[in-house]
């Protein structure tokens, strides 16, 4: 499989080379040059251990690594010892109809860590085949630093920039990046918002020769490898909600995905095109709904870090969606032409509008759907949730499930996406219940640990200025 870029000026590389990369060397996002279809193996998948799931989807996109090399990698990832139990993202009920796919069961106690721990051994691996070390530039809401963190802390070949908003992360969230010791982990507080932070990323991965010359990589979603990973847990929620019956493996299940990257939600858009009978894949954002403002309307309208409003979802307070760029890329038939003069529209802008163009008619078929929950829905949704089952869910979680519930179709189920454990969150548990969600107890003081962190301003040229003197 080749890999293009979404601007099109990009020679076609290979996964080993996708993997080490952030932005493609044009500016834009890597995507494989097509999605291979899987309808034929669906039956033969149903029953597969997670690893051996993961293994069969991830052959078919990087399949310039090793088969017996890419199974033993996965296997070791993949285990109850890292993420609680052999079925790695289990699906509980909610009540008839509506699921939850558990995916905040891994060492930082959020999705991120299904593909970032994936991520930390594919990256030890690559880079001792090539004998060569990478710094990783990062930007977080919350979660995915941590995850990366974790999943990369004390690797010899791999330090860690992570830019992150100061002051619009939980305290848990600050918590679990900041303590971390090791020597190879950087964590950057930016004064500003998280889009702030990603356009930082971006701007230093778009010059080609910083990018080389300090052998820039990625962690976030613009990373390929950290989107077909997550590919994965779709197959696993869709097997796990429809039975173990061949004869059911058509029927369509729906997913709502919370999300304001569109990193998440863009895996499942793959999962679908790959054959999966996935029949609505719902976008469940926050009061910073741009891409539920997309789907409602056509158009897609950043904000700028004053208007990007600082919620209690929090790893949600996104207001430009970097993955948004790849499923685009697919509704305007892979057109770079078109999506160059698209994100030009947004550059200049600040928006593109495809109601009324010849594209309308795939974002309507392309069976995307959206909702918005806010502040109060959130608190009324944890409640009502507690009161039914004694569940607490995190305040991304229950976003989605608001909106899961509104979004809802008779005889189709609905599998809402977890998105972390409450205990990240307490603050919002604590308004919302009048007590504390439980902890497990590797965090149950992680607040008080010593915290380490480089405040700066959202300036490019300083994050810059100490990249060059920290990098490997």
């Amino acid at each position: 499989m080749k890999y293009l870029s979404t601007r099109g000026r990009m020679a076609p590389v290979r996964f080993r080379d996708v993997l080490l990369e952030g932005l493609a060397t044009d500016g834009g996002l890597a995507v494989p040059d097509a999605y291979p279809r899987v309808d034929a193996l669906l039956d033969r998948w149903r029953g597969l251990a997670y690893a051996d799931l993961a293994t069969e989807v991830l052959a078919l996109y990087a399949d310039d690594y090793p088969r017996a090399e890419l199974a033993r990698l996965v296997a070791a990832t993949y285990t109850s010892a890292v993420f609680g139990s052999d079925a790695i993202t289990p699906v509980a009920q909610l009540e008839p109809g509506l699921h939850l796919l558990q995916l905040s069961q891994g060492p930082t106690l959020a999705f991120k860590d299904i593909a970032m721990q994936l991520l930390g051994g594919l990256f030890e691996t690559e880079l001792a085949h090539r004998g060569q070390s990478i710094n990783i530039l990062g930007a977080t809401s919350g979660d995915t630093g941590s995850a990366a963190e974790v999943a990369l802390r004390g690797r010899s070949r791999v330090r860690v920039f992570m830019l992150s908003p100061a002051g619009r992360m939980s305290a848990f969230q600050r918590a679990q990046m900041y303590s971390l010791q090791d020597a190879n982990i950087f964590n950057l507080a930016i004064d500003g918002s998280f889009d702030d932070c990603q356009d930082i990323v971006k701007a230093i991965g778009s010059d080609l020769q910083f990018k080389r010359e300090h052998r820039l990589g990625a962690v976030n979603s613009i990373n390929w490898a950290r989107i077909v990973a997550q590919v994965v847990y779709y197959f696993r929620g869709y097997f796990a909600v429809t039975g173990p019956e061949p004869a059911q493996a058509r029927q369509p299940v729906d997913f709502c995905v919370p999300s304001g990257n569109f990193g998440n939600v863009l895996a499942g858009w793959i999962a679908r095109q790959m054959g999966l009978p996935i029949g609505r894949l719902v976008v469940a954002t926050n009061e910073n709904d741009v891409l539920h403002e997309f789907f409602s309307t056509g158009t897609y309208r950043v904000r700028g870090g004053a208007q990007t409003q600082v919620t209690s979802s929090p790893s949600m307070d996104i207001s430009k969606a970097s993955n948004f760029e790849r499923f685009v890329f697919d509704i305007v038939g892979r057109d770079a032409d078109v999506l160059r003069e698209l994100w030009w529209q947004v550059d200049t802008r600040g928006s593109f509008t495809l109601h009324g163009t010849p594209f309308a008619a795939a974002v309507a078929g392309s069976g995307f759907a959206s909702g918005r929950s806010t502040h109060a829905d959130r608190l009324a949704t944890i409640r009502a949730q507690y009161a039914r089952n004694g569940r607490i869910l995190d305040p991304h979680t229950a976003d989605g499930v608001k909106v899961a519930r509104e979004q809802r179709r008779p005889g189709i189920p609905m599998v809402c996406l977890e998105t972390a454990l409450p205990a990240k969150f307490a603050e919002t548990i604590r308004e919302a219940l009048g007590r504390d969600p439980e902890r497990p107890a590797a965090f149950r003081d992680i607040e008080s640990l010593p915290q380490r962190c480089t405040p700066f301003p959202a300036d490019t040229a300083q994050v810059r200025q100490f990249l060059e003197e920290h990098a490997n």
